[in-house]
This record gives C-alpha cells, sequence and structure tokens, in this order.
C-alpha cells in the first residue's frame, strides 16, 4: 500500500456515480455494527449522487422483490448507528440457492437498474452473492428468452458488480483483521466475565464459561487472554493428550497459591486431538469429580450478538461502507468480487473468492487434523494471540526458568490509561518467563527517586488485565530534576534495564534520560516505552493503551444524551472531550457517535465555519431529524470556548433548536479498560519485554550492561500495519513539543468521512483508499491492529 506521504491527493469529483444504483443488504447471522455500516453505504452513495436502495430480509426479500427492494434517502438512516443488529433483517434464503430464485432476483434487479451490490454477511452470504455475479449475463439471456426484459435491458445491465463486507461475531474470515461485530461481542463476553469474577471470588468457585464460535476460536481465545483465565479450549488448538490430568494440577496450584477463582473458556466449538467435542458440562464434571471445586457452567449464548457496537465497529463498520462504495464505483467487469476490509488501521481491498478459500482451508485443516496448519491460516494476529496466551497463563517450575541475574525495572508515567496494569502485568510474567528479576517502580519517576521500588512477582499481577487506571501508581513528573537520585536508585538496586508504559511525559522521561547519559553511566541500559494514554498523542505510534475505553465512554454518553433528547422538542447538544491538543477523541468519537461537526486544534476553524455549522443544523431541523451533536476538543481554540460555541448556537438557533452542553471531564480516563485495551496492552508489553531481553543480551560485556546507542532507547509503536520499534532520538523531528502532539496524524483523513456522514459538501481523498491485494500477499509478518 502506498505512503500517505508521498501521494498526490486524488479526490473523487470524478468518481461520480450518477445513473448507478447500489443496493445494500444484510445476510446470514446479525452482527453489532451491520447498521452503522449500511448508513456509511446510504450516505457515500447518495454523496457521490448515486440512487441507493436497501433490500430488506437478506436474499429472500431479494427473490421476493415487491416492497423489500426500495429506494432510500438521507433520512433512512438517521439513527440507526447505535443500533445493534440490522434494521434491514435477515433470513436464510432457500429460494436462493437454486438457479430460478437467482432468476428472479436477477430480474428485481433489473427492473429498478441496480447492478451494484454490497453484500454485508458471512463467508456463505458472500459465496452466494460471487456465484450471482458469475451467472448474471447468463441470467439476463434467460429472461430476455422468456420474454421478461428486452435486448436494450440485457446490454444496459451486463455486468454485476459485487463489494462485500464481511459481518460476523466470530472473526472467522480470513484475509480481514478484523469483521464487523467482533469487538462488540468481546464487549459483551468481558462484561459477563468481570461480572462473574466479583461473585466467583466470594465463594472460591470455578466458572466454566461457554462462548460462540463454532469453527473460530478467536473469541474464547481473546476473551481468555483479556480476562486471564486459566484454561481455555477452541477449536483450532485441541489440548494434547492427557490434559485432564494437566488442567486439573494447574487448577490447584492457583488454588493452593491463594487465587479464590478459576476461569476456563470454552469455544462452543473445542474439540480434543481425536476431534471429539469438549463441552462446557465435560469440563464442569472432570472439574467437580477430580477436584471437588464448586463449580458452574454459563452459557452466554445470544447475548454476545446482542447490545449496541462498541466504538471500534462503528469505525470499522462506517470506513468500510464508504470504501466498498468507492470499490462498486470503480470495479470494471474485469476486476474481481472483492472485500473490504482493515489491515492495522488502513483500508484494503482483497478478492472475494481467495479469501473464502483460505477460509475453507482452515476448516479442512482441521478436520485433517493438521492444527498447526489451520492456526497459521487464521492469520498472524491470531497466531500472536495464541502465542502470547501461552506465555502468560502458566507458570513454569522455577527449576525450568532459565536464569540471567538481569534485573529490569517497569514503571507508569504520565496519567492513568485503562490497560495500564494489563500492560504491566505481561512484563512482569513475559519477563519472569525470559528469567529476569522484575521490580516495581511506585508512583513514576518521583518514586523512582524516592526508592519506592520493591521485586514483584507472577501471583503479584494476577487479576491485573480487568483493572481500570493504574495500581503501581502514576504522575506526570519528569525525571530530569531528580537524575541524581534515581541514578543512585539504579545502582543500588542494580537495574538494568528500564520498560515504561504512559503517555507524552514518558517520551519526553525517556529523551531526558538518554541526554543525562554523558553523564550517568546508570543510564546506558536499555529503555523501551509502550504508549499508553488517553489523548493517543504519542509520536511513533497510530495507537495507545487506554484511548480505546476513552473512546467507548465517549460514545455512550454521546448515546445517552441522544436518547435524553428524543420526544422533547428540536435539541442541539455540545460536548467537550479530552485530549489535550490531541483531536482523536473528539475526532473518532464524532464519527462513533454520528455527530454533525467535531472542532479540533489541528484543523483550524474561524467564525465562518461556526456559522455555516449552525446553517448546516438549523437545515437538517427542518427535516425529520430532531437532533444535533456537536464535540469539541478541549484545546481546539483558546477564545472559541465550549461556553462561547454553546452560547452561539443557543442564539443563532432560537426558535429552531435549543441547546444543552456537557464536559466530560475525567470520566474518559476511568472505568475498566475495553477488550481491544487489555488485549493490545498485553501483546505490546509482552514484545517489548522481549526486546529488553535480546538488547540485554547484546550489551552485556564484560560482567555488565553498556548500551549508548540511540537504538537502545526506543518506542514500541503500531504504524500503520505493524508494530515497530523506534528509537526516540528519531522521533524528536516528527513531534510538535508545544502542543505535545505529532505532526502528522493518520486519522486526519478520517475528516471527511465525518463530514460525508453528516452531509457536508467535502472533497474526500481517495488516493489513500485500498488497492486490490492478493491474500497470500498480505504481509505474513504484519503485527495487526486486531487484537
Amino acid at each position: 500500500s502506498r505512503s500517505t506521504m508521498d501521494h498526490q491527493p486524488k479526490f473523487f469529483e470524478n468518481l461520480s456515480g450518477a445513473g448507478k444504483a447500489i443496493a445494500v443488504l444484510t445476510s446470514g447471522g446479525d452482527a453489532q455494527g451491520m447498521n452503522a455500516a449500511v448508513r456509511a453505504v446510504v450516505r457515500m452513495g447518495i454523496y457521490v449522487n448515486a440512487k441507493v436502495y436497501f433490500i430488506y430480509e437478506g436474499y429472500q426479500g431479494m427473490v421476493d422483490g415487491g416492497d423489500n427492494i426500495v429506494e432510500v434517502s438521507w433520512e433512512s438512516v438517521s439513527s440507526i448507528l447505535q443500533v445493534g443488529g440490522t434494521v434491514i433483517g435477515s433470513a436464510r434464503c432457500k429460494p436462493f440457492r437454486t438457479r430460478e430464485g437467482r432468476l428472479q432476483a436477477a430480474l428485481n434487479l433489473v427492473q429498478r437498474g441496480i447492478t451494484n451490490l454490497c453484500v454485508i454477511g458471512g463467508d456463505g452470504s458472500l459465496t452466494g452473492a460471487n456465484l450471482f455475479r458469475e451467472e448474471w449475463s447468463g441470467l439476463l439471456e434467460e429472461l430476455a428468452q422468456k420474454g421478461k426484459i428486452d435486448a436494450e435491458a440485457v446490454k444496459k445491465y451486463a455486468y454485476l458488480n459485487i463489494v462485500g463486507m464481511v459481518g460476523s461475531i466470530d472473526n472467522d474470515f480470513c484475509g480481514t483483521d478484523m469483521t464487523i461485530g467482533t469487538d462488540s461481542a468481546l464487549h459483551r463476553i468481558i462484561e459477563v466475565v468481570d461480572a462473574i469474577m466479583t461473585t466467583a471470588q466470594s465463594h472460591q468457585r470455578t466458572f466454566v464459561l461457554e462462548v460462540m464460535g463454532r469453527h473460530c476460536g478467536y473469541l474464547a481465545l481473546v476473551s481468555a487472554l483479556a480476562c486471564g483465565a486459566d484454561w481455555v479450549f477452541i477449536p483450532e488448538y485441541p489440548p494434547e493428550e492427557g490434559w485432564e490430568d494437566s488442567m486439573c494440577v494447574k487448577l490447584s496450584e492457583n488454588r493452593a497459591r491463594k487465587k479464590r477463582l478459576n476461569i476456563i473458556i470454552v469455544a462452543e466449538g473445542a474439540i480434543d486431538c481425536h476431534n471429539k467435542p469438549i463441552t462446557s458440562e465435560k469440563v464442569k464434571d472432570l472439574v467437580v469429580q477430580r477436584l471437588g471445586f464448586d463449580t458452574r457452567v454459563t452459557i452466554l449464548g445470544h447475548v454476545q450478538r446482542g447490545g449496541t457496537p462498541s466504538a471500534f465497529d462503528r469505525i470499522l463498520a462506517s470506513r468500510m461502507g464508504v470504501e466498498a462504495v468507492l470499490a462498486l464505483l470503480e470495479a470494471t467487469p474485469d476486476t474481481p468480487a472483492c472485500v473490504v476490509s482493515l489491515s492495522g488501521n488502513q483500508a484494503v481491498r482483497l478478492p472475494l473468492m481467495e479469501c473464502v478459500q483460505m477460509t475453507q482451508e482452515v476448516q479442512k485443516a482441521m478436520d485433517e487434523g493438521r492444527f498447526l496448519e489451520a492456526v497459521r491460516l487464521r492469520g498472524r494476529s491470531f497466531e500472536n494471540n495464541l502465542n502470547t496466551y501461552k506465555l502468560l497463563s502458566h507458570k513454569k517450575p522455577d527449576a525450568e526458568l532459565p536464569k540471567t541475574n538481569f534485573n529490569v525495572a517497569v514503571l507508569n508515567v504520565g496519567a492513568p490509561a485503562a490497560g495500564m496494569n494489563a500492560a504491566v502485568r505481561a512484563a512482569v510474567r513475559v519477563g519472569m518467563t525470559e528469567g529476569h528479576k522484575i521490580f516495581a517502580v511506585i508512583d513514576g519517576f518521583e518514586g523512582f527517586a524516592r526508592g519506592k521500588i520493591k521485586e514483584i512477582s507472577w501471583g503479584d499481577v494476577g487479576g491485573w488485565t480487568g483493572q481500570g487506571g493504574s495500581i503501581l501508581g502514576t504522575k506526570r513528573t519528569l525525571p530530569a530534576k531528580y537524575l541524581e537520585k534515581i541514578a543512585d536508585q539504579m545502582r543500588t538496586n542494580n537495574i538494568n534495564a528500564l520498560m515504561v508504559i504512559g503517555g507524552f511525559e514518558a517520551y519526553l522521561g525517556l529523551l531526558e534520560l538518554s541526554a543525562a547519559r554523558e553523564k550517568y553511566d546508570e543510564f546506558c541500559v536499555p529503555m523501551v516505552m509502550v504508549p499508553a494514554t488517553v489523548s493517543n498523542n504519542v509520536p511513533g505510534s497510530d495507537f495507545s493503551i487506554g484511548a480505546d475505553t476513552a473512546l467507548n465512554t465517549i460514545t455512550d454518553t454521546c448515546d445517552r444524551i441522544k436518547q435524553s433528547a428524543s420526544g422533547t422538542k428540536r435539541r442541539v447538544f455540545i460536548i467537550e472531550t479530552m485530549g489535550g491538543y490531541c483531536g482523536y477523541l473528539a475526532n473518532m468519537g464524532a464519527l462513533a457517535a454520528g455527530a454533525d461537526a467535531a472542532y479540533i486544534f489541528e484543523e483550524q476553524f474561524d467564525i465562518r465555519e461556526l456559522q455555516a455549522n449552525v446553517e448546516h443544523l438549523t437545515e437538517k431541523m427542518k427535516t425529520s431529524i430532531q437532533r444535533g451533536l456537536v464535540l469539541r476538543n478541549e484545546n481546539c481554540n483558546e477564545n472559541y470556548t465550549t461556553d462561547f460555541i454553546y452560547q452561539l448556537y443557543s442564539e443563532e438557533g432560537k426558535g429552531v433548536f435549543d441547546c444543552r452542553k456537557n464536559v466530560l471531564g475525567h470520566m474518559q480516563q476511568g472505568g475498566a479498560p475495553s477488550p481491544f485495551d487489555r488485549n493490545f496492552g498485553t501483546k505490546i508489553s509482552a514484545k517489548a519485554m522481549q526486546w529488553i531481553s535480546k538488547k540485554l543480551k547484546e550489551t552485556y560485556r564484560k560482567g555488565k550492561v553498556f548500551a549508548n546507542t540511540d537504538d537502545s532507547v526506543c518506542l514500541l509503536g503500531m504504524r500503520r500495519r505493524n508494530l515497530v520499534f523506534q528509537p526516540v532520538a528519531e522521533l524528536k523531528s516528527e513531534t510538535d513539543f508545544v502542543h505535545r502532539i505529532p505532526k502528522e496524524q493518520w486519522w486526519l483523513k478520517l475528516r471527511p468521512l465525518m463530514k460525508i456522514l453528516a452531509k457536508y459538501k467535502t472533497s474526500y481523498d481517495v488516493s489513500d483508499s485500498g488497492q486490490l491485494e492478493h491474500v497470500a500477499m498480505l504481509p505474513k509478518e504484519a503485527e495487526t491492529g486486531a487484537i
């Protein structure tokens, strides 16, 4: 994929959809976020002057025709962004599996001039769509022979273009990082696990939790990683022969360590190495018979499909919906049917049948007992999750652990961010597995200077993944004024490496420590930083731990605020978000909550723009849409304050709408971490600790560690599709130190998207839209942004 730096902007004014008709349908099982995708397809379609149709009830509606295929307007998709399931309905459809049914469907489409189809569903639905496309010209000829359409129509509608989006909570479609609905399903599972943990703690219980995923263990694996489960059963990686004994030994060891609860997660399709099912009841009976533990089974069932979509799913679905319309407009008779997807934070297009083929390969590998191959085919992200889980869930006996005699200190710096504790847990456990002694520093650099340092063990971090805030304590204090004292503590405790988990202050702290190396040898050790801040303003990383949780808080609050207005007169809400000078939360929150405008520091605005926004809202209120939402980043402009904007809108909207304002404040920093933050924190921190081990080996000379090169002080960040280590010295040129933000930010490219979905005329740069790639070509080594 092309870099954003070197592309010439290419706007899609020349991609006019005038005269084109696009239809959208949802098929197969429902998934949260499908409505966000439908909304994006409709609004983007209308934006490029195409006619857009709903097909109700999936393929069944396409076959039945009539009122099931309806042209829609802008307002048809108002207020559906936050609704779970699919408002246009989904149904299993037998008739479409027959040629007769497809013939009828083709007739219904041709009568309305529809030759562009956007299908949101699982692999079955998408395979059906591809067959329909391949048969299309034959179907039209048959309809002409039967006299149902004329020769002119056969010529005019000769080709059918198809673009798919995968909506499936199982995340079982190869080639895509995350399918629509997966993140929301994880939210439901984690809410239940967090609730169960509190009750299980009271009674010393074992809980067996059954989650969905007939053929795919993604949900089970990721939720096990996110809650630190004791054992997990998934179809792709059955336990070895004699697993019953190993599991019981592990559970009793954990009890002996004073762990009051055990959690075992079972995917509904879990099997043993002989392809025999492993059920939750079977696991429960085993624990009761062998260990006599008080054990309960909870089957989550359809709860996982329900509820409102998470912020991640709304943004994913909105981006994919817009990308799908672009792909349809650019399609030629020669381009294969494609699936739009996200790799890292980048849109990609993949040939539909290559993805389907690879998905079927996984099942084949499992049926034939080639389980390692099945895990590899699931993709890099799945494999990494599995390896990280294996690394963190089970402590090897001390005799089996290597001994390196290295001491590594871990500290949190900056404001608290949800997911910091998951990162500390991973660092401690991976560090111990690598043979180091791990020291926890309390209260950041300030605590370091005061000698608040203690050795921390495997059991000390049990149950940390689900805790919000920072258990170690964190402060914004920078090390510069304490250099001598910190150097003393490094010497006293013989600290050979530092791992700092934090925000912009952590980045500045590492710059100060590396600058102090000339004076203090103690700082000549490997140092690594893992970005953790709700503001997401650390240079060198597209994502920071904690930002996803904050975004979900903002989105939930906006949903409630919008709901509070239903039934009242027309109303506009002005909402202030955190983030310092970084507009990430305001911008992405606006995209996820369906806001009309988001004011951010990175995109200067003046009174003319404010006036245009007010006029835009006034026009909107004359339609059936009764409410507006405006987000403002706290530091976007020193004069146009939240109060100013509130008063301006109140005055200008008199007689049309009234105004309310809300400052979200510190609730954005609190709360239990989202599944994304737990897993991102866990995986990125584990990788950082492995880097420390490598650097310690490289820099150990004559009985001591000495590292004084730039590449021994790094930040580990997510860049487009990969996790990369970057020397902090090299990131200086990318940083705006005055405003504490990176000079270039990837998410600014999504600004026009928000405006288009809020009915503004704006130009959308499509040079960064997905290019068609092949599944096999997706970088095997890419550590993607999927969680």
